[in-house]
């Protein structure tokens, strides 16, 4: 089952991965994405092996369990850390210094500004994508 895990950066700059859609509670926390991620995935063993250990029968939701990881706009800036945020923001028609405040978690961000910025992204990608060497 493919379900969605959402990193947030949280207001103490630490990020957290949570699973909304299902009854379980499996939870990733770490400086970095990448930590919180490593922190997440290690829950997903631990919740797993504590059902096989104890003779209980996997629910459901946890049978085939399988990820989309969605992010907040600090998070994705945190793990693709390699993205220079001023040049991204001019190719997004965003306002540079409105982008890194995004990028730290200091600003709200409305959901069309969200679109905008995945829009770009997945432009991005499909360019990438394209390039033959």
């Amino acid at each position: 089952m493919k379900t969605t895990a959402l990193i947030e950066r949280g207001k103490n700059g630490a990020f957290g991965i949570f699973t909304p859609d299902i009854n379980s509670t499996i939870i990733g926390e770490g400086n970095t994405v990448e930590e919180a991620k490593t922190d997440f995935e290690n829950s997903v063993r631990e919740i797993l092996q504590f059902y096989r250990e104890d003779g209980k029968e996997l629910p459901d939701e946890l049978k085939d369990i399988q990820f989309v990881y969605k992010y907040d706009i600090a998070s994705m800036f945190d793990y693709y850390n390699w993205i220079n945020v001023s040049k991204f923001a001019r190719k997004a028609g965003v306002n540079p210094s409105l982008m890194r405040q995004y990028r730290m978690g200091k600003t709200y961000i409305s959901e069309n500004q969200i679109r905008k910025i995945e829009n770009i992204l997945h432009q991005l990608g499909n360019e990438l994508a394209a390039i033959k060497l």
